[in-house]
């Protein structure tokens, strides 16, 4: 969790200084400085799960 603004990713690796992070689900990642990263309460990181999933399990456009 990016405790700058709350914002809900996965680390997915690092620029520089910074790591990148993808929302679930996928779109578009941002860089967050290591040092505002924060764990997902439970809650959130379930309902972030959840959006994963559902997204791999959709059909093909």
């Amino acid at each position: 969790m990016d405790g700058r603004d709350g914002r809900v990713g996965r680390v997915t690796g690092r620029t520089g200084d910074d790591v990148r992070m993808r929302p679930p689900g996928g779109g578009p990642e941002w860089s967050c400085p290591p040092d505002a990263l924060r764990p997902a309460p439970p809650g959130v990181a379930l309902r972030a799960r959840v959006t994963e999933i559902n997204r791999e399990g959709q059909l093909p456009r």
